[in-house]
């Protein structure tokens, strides 16, 4: 009920009741399995399942980032499709996580083209080859390194790579003049982060690479968060990257000093909360804890 509530609250507010046709916004209000909502000139974001989406409508067509997977992106296709249509032009990926490209394949047909870190392709064709589910995917067939842009009608998109932090291969994708930015998965909003050192993670450089984003991003720009403890809170502000940053940090120092103070790789992860940190919830704390052990142990 309590998410239910938070998105009648979301829908009343005059730029939702602005966006939404009569017949949109009423199938909308009643079904509370997903959220999909207006941000800013066009920019808006979809959560269902998995890692969230950031969308963009405007005069030279649809640009996505990121898909979930194949089930909520077909959701998020048809929501997309009610209000506009123009061409789908661009679906671009954060990172190759499956809750962020499984969805790539409810695309295909549909999307001119699929972009997302050289890494993250290379990632993606390495899990599919393992798992055998190549048959499932819809790979990038655009690449980049350090930096990416393109233009659709009047807003230009900008992909950015800060080095290793979740992966190796995790970009940020701004909307420069809605001034919006999906932070894929290097930010989990007060949520305990999985670290995956099988696709390059860094946990020391992950704090790095969220100062560096800190520095070319500014006090008025609007991030969509990969995850969020609470669903109602995957939109924030540069003082949510400085949290994380900060969690980051303290995680590193937590298991540094561990370390140092001969303690074992079991006693260290006996602890519930990170010293430092009051505010991170959920699952998965172990996770990070193994991820910092392992890379300061190599």
């Amino acid at each position: 009920m309590e998410r239910r509530q938070f998105l009648k609250n979301v829908a009343l507010t005059a730029g939702s009741l602005a966006f939404f046709n009569q017949k949109s916004f009423s199938k909308w209000m009643n079904d509370p399995a997903y959220q999909f909502r207006p941000l800013r000139n066009g920019v808006g974001m979809f959560a269902e399942q998995g890692g969230t989406i950031a969308w963009m409508i405007n005069k030279g067509g649809i640009v996505v980032v990121d898909a979930e997977y194949p089930d909520p992106a077909l959701h998020l296709i048809a929501e997309l499709k009610k209000q506009s249509d123009l061409p789908f032009e661009w679906l671009i990926n954060t990172h190759h996580h499956g809750d962020h490209t499984s969805g790539n394949i409810s695309f295909k047909g549909i999307v001119k083209n699929v972009a997302a870190h050289e890494n993250s392709l290379a990632n993606q064709k390495a899990v599919a080859i393992k798992n055998k589910t190549e048959d499932k995917q819809l790979y990038p067939d655009t690449t980049f390194n350090d930096k990416w842009k393109i233009k659709v009608g009047d807003e230009r998109i900008t992909a950015h790579y800060f080095g290793t932090g979740h992966t190796n291969g995790d970009a940020m994708i701004h909307f420069e003049h809605a001034n919006v930015v999906h932070t894929g998965d290097l930010v989990f909003n007060r949520r305990y982060p999985f670290v995956d050192r099988s696709a390059g993670a860094s946990v020391q450089n992950w704090a790095v690479a969220l100062e560096k984003a800190q520095k070319k991003f500014d006090k008025d720009t609007l991030f969509v968060f990969g995850h969020a403890f609470d669903p109602q809170k995957v939109t924030g502000t540069m003082d949510d990257l400085k949290a994380m940053q900060n969690f980051m940090e303290k995680l590193e120092d937590y298991v540094a000093s561990s370390i140092k103070a001969g303690k074992s790789k079991d006693e260290i992860l006996k602890a519930t909360s990170i010293p430092g940190i009051t505010d991170w919830q959920g699952d998965g704390i172990q996770r990070g804890i193994t991820a910092a052990y392992e890379e300061l142990t190599v």
